[in-house]
């Protein structure tokens, strides 16, 4: 409890370790997660450090492991998950190992590669090639009629040879082009041939894949029919610039027939081939799949010793690392063990040793959490972190910060709701921890567990205060309001009033009695009843805060602030919005209705409001006849006690801390020097105090006539912000009935079988608009409510948040956050 209520004491030590044994004292250090090193080569460049050569040569090693990687996902193979067994650094012989390893199995999977690349660039030009074969079969014999082969022909046919020559001999060109350059490549070839090209195409169903990325191209076949040379020319450098594949291409069929029987056979072979490549890439990459992960963690962790041994300094006889680092009190045993261990494991003679050194320096703020409290204390860290050793809202965050939102949320089934999805959450944390993929949402939602919980089970208490499941109500006790009217007078009137003197038998044990669930009046009364209780707690929540300040100012030994700060500004509270509380509860006792004093009767009850403004403004209101204006005799002159003090405290916030600065400071000039020693300095600086020795007296008085104006306005505007539980209570209630009434009652007012039916559809529609507008969008708006409750009205009073967050160098933070990257 002690290290939730402000955060640890940190000691700034220097350790001097051996340069042999620095490399496993470094790593049982980030073993423990203890230790915050500080740089003491900030001058020198990070290329000109001691360790950058093994720096380099980790970088050289994740870019090995990060290629394999790649490959194995490629061929989908999963990675083993060693969270339960993770391995520790590598000593310097296993890096060699290990450095050798990803080395032959680079080397391996790169031949393997460029092998399978070279043999499925073959394998797709002999698919192309033989694609061209079968699709150029109809192309061909379409052209028989122009005398493709015109010597056989003419010869056959009986045509002159002088013919034969006028007439000419067709050439072609065969090839493959993709499908989306085919109509520019026909276009650019009408262009150059001015028409004389005879393009024939023919579009592949089946899309080829390509040999060094694997994904599909679409592609044509095409036979170009020209005549002349010089046209065949053009043609060749018009596909060469369309990047088409040519393939050579017989005229007659029997030799095409024959080629294609080839390529077949060539086909069959390299596919052959290619499977017993992918067998022994995939056998390969198995293999080292399973010790993948634990290298990538290995290395990781090398690489992160080598980066804080950078940040060590040499001293000047080369034969020693010093080092400075931040480390909690408490940790001081743990890190000199792990120096000791690291020392040992390496056989060295000369121990290292820690040394604890006196500084003014503000220490980092560090705040030791589990599961449970690790969600809380984010969101006092959303806000700021704390300065140094000063009071530390999240423990009370804890309790408060689901009970406020309760406020706003109570209802036991939608409480109910957030408890289940809270619950499983809790109870499968191992499980739902090990998902690495599930996104920035569901980790903000896995993160606040215990949050969620909590404030289900707040909701589910709130909501039996408050008498509200879905919107109706539990008569648990039996309601203690009884109906003396017949049934004649119940029949033939609408409404009925129920006076509390003859209807009442008592009050109901716990909670809102059921009776106002029927009730005309119901939004009145809550009303009334959520606004007080609003301003009550609000008010409590306050005085709880500027109360803490204490705990800071004693802590700090800041004792004229207690007297010059928190007591005008507790008073001015209280007696303001103290004072109105408390007649909020003497009005509920002193007026009844079971009393034949008038003036102690529920109509003769003040407005509480109207007093309030009343006793500001110095003014009087007429009472109702026979009624008195105020509760007590001495209401009237304590009241302006109370507001003379309030005024008084104004100016004793505005001038007191300057004026006894301004005191202070002349006895310190006319008196003795005092060392620099730094040593009351510290515990100012270290809280996030102000040291107002240097400062201007002009600008101490504005800045506190800055936090005077800001408090006394503050009072007043967060006084009237915790309405806020009112409002959004009144408006989830209502929202609550509106979807009863409006959806989930018309399926249960039905009384045919068909009916019944449609009974399922609306109660499907009003579980979803219940769990996307009650539940979801309702219980964001209320966590965002209180979470301006607890930052604005609650931690101004007392929380600094000047600090920077104590970032120990620790293996399990590291590996945790490349998982989530």
């Amino acid at each position: 409890m002690g290290d939730m209520f402000r955060s640890e004491q940190m000691a700034l030590c220097q350790m001097f370790i051996q340069p042999e044994a620095a490399y496993t004292s470094v790593s049982e250090l980030g073993e423990t997660g203890c230790v915050q090193f500080r740089d003491l080569n900030s001058n020198v460049n990070a290329f000109q450090r001691k360790f950058v050569t093994e720096v380099r040569r980790c970088d050289e090693l994740e870019r090995k492991i990060r290629y394999i990687e790649t490959e194995i996902k490629k061929d989908g193979i999963a990675l083993p998950d060693i969270q339960d067994d993770i391995p520790r650094a590598p000593n310097p012989r296993e890096i060699i190992d290990l450095e050798a390893h990803l080395e032959k199995t680079e080397t391996e999977m790169i031949e393997l590669a460029q092998n399978e690349v070279n043999m499925k660039s073959n394998y797709l030009e002999l698919t192309e090639l033989r694609k061209v074969l079968e699709n150029t079969q109809g192309f061909f014999s379409d052209q028989e009629v122009l005398n493709l082969d015109s010597s056989n022909r003419g010869g056959a046919a009986g045509v002159d040879e002088a013919t034969a020559q006028h007439r000419g001999r067709l050439g072609f060109v065969a090839g493959v082009i993709n499908r989306e350059r085919v109509f520019g490549f026909e276009r650019m070839l009408w262009r150059i041939s001015r028409g004389n090209v005879f393009l024939k195409r023919s579009d592949l169903d089946d899309p080829l894949n390509d040999p060094a990325t694997g994904h599909p191209i679409y592609k044509t076949v095409f036979v170009a029919f020209f005549q002349g040379e010089q046209l065949k020319n053009r043609i060749k450098k018009v596909c060469t610039g369309f990047h088409a594949s040519l393939y050579p291409c017989p005229s007659s069929h029997n030799e095409r027939e024959e080629m294609v029987t080839n390529v077949r056979t060539r086909l069959e072979d390299l596919k052959l081939v290619l499977s017993q490549t992918e067998d022994h890439r995939s056998r390969v990459l198995a293999t080292v799949s399973k010790n993948l992960p634990s290298w990538s963690i290995m290395v990781k962790k090398m690489k992160a010793i080598y980066h804080t041994l950078n940040l060590f300094n040499m001293d000047v006889t080369k034969k020693c690392l010093i080092g400075e680092c931040w480390v909690p009190t408490k940790d001081l045993p743990i890190v000199q063990k792990a120096l000791s261990d690291g020392s040992a494991a390496v056989g060295s003679t000369i121990p290292s040793f820690l040394n604890v050194i006196d500084t003014n320096e503000q220490p980092p703020t560090f705040n030791r959490t589990n599961k449970f409290t690790r969600g809380f204390q984010n969101l006092i860290d959303a806000y700021g972190i704390a300065s140094y050793r000063e009071c530390n809202p999240a423990l009370y965050t804890c309790i408060t910060f689901p009970f406020l939102f309760a406020i706003m949320f109570g209802d036991m089934g939608h409480g109910l709701i957030l408890v289940l999805f809270g619950a499983w959450m809790v109870l499968s944390e191992k499980k739902l921890a090990r998902i690495r993929n599930g996104g920035e949402i569901w980790n903000i939602f896995f993160g606040g567990r215990y949050i969620i919980l909590l404030m289900g089970l707040f909701s589910c208490y709130t909501g039996f205060i408050y008498n509200d499941v879905f919107s109706k109500s539990m008569n648990i006790f039996g309601s203690r309001w009884v109906n003396n009217y017949n049934t004649s007078t119940v029949l033939s009137n609408p409404s009925l009033q129920f006076p509390p003197r003859t209807s009442s038998k008592g009050i109901y044990p716990l909670g809102l009695d059921p009776i106002w669930q029927m009730a005309d009046n119901k939004i009145i009364f809550l009303n009334s009843f959520k606004m007080k209780l609003s301003i009550i707690i609000g008010v409590l929540h306050m005085v709880f805060g500027v109360c803490m300040s204490v705990c800071n100012f004693v802590h700090f030994k800041r004792y004229s602030s207690i007297f010059l700060e928190f007591v005008p500004q507790i008073l001015f509270l209280l007696l303001l919005f103290g004072y109105m509380v408390f007649m909020m509860f003497f009005k509920w006792i002193k007026y009844t209705t079971f009393t034949d004093f008038q003036e102690e009767t529920a109509g003769c009850a003040p407005s509480v409001l109207i007093m309030f403004i009343n006793m500001m403004l110095f003014k009087n209101t007429p009472p109702p006849a026979g009624c008195k204006e105020f509760m007590f005799e001495a209401q009237p002159g304590l009241q302006k006690v109370f507001v003379i003090i309030g005024l008084i405290c104004i100016p004793w916030m505005l001038l007191g801390k300057p004026l006894y600065i301004k005191f202070t400071r002349k006895n310190t000039a006319h008196g003795e020097t005092p060392l620099p020693t730094g040593s009351s300095g510290h515990d100012e600086s270290a809280g996030g105090g102000h040291s107002h020795d240097d400062e201007p007296m002009s600008e101490i008085y504005i800045h506190q006539a800055i936090h005077t104006i800001e408090y006394v306005l503050s009072t007043i505007s967060h006084t009237a912000s915790y309405l806020r539980l009112w409002a959004l209570s009144l408006a989830h209630a209502q929202l609550s009935e509106v979807l009863w009434s409006m959806v989930l009652s018309l399926g249960l007012k039905t009384t045919t079988f068909t009916g019944s039916i449609g009974l399922f559809v609306i109660f499907g529609a009003w579980a979803m608009f219940t769990l996307a507008i009650l539940v979801m969008m309702e219980g964001l708006s209320a966590f965002l409510h209180t979470l301006r409750l607890h930052w604005v009205e609650f931690m101004s009073k007392f929380y600094e948040g000047l600090g920077f967050a104590f970032q120990p160098f620790s293996f399990k933070a590291i590996v945790d956050g490349e998982e989530e990257e």
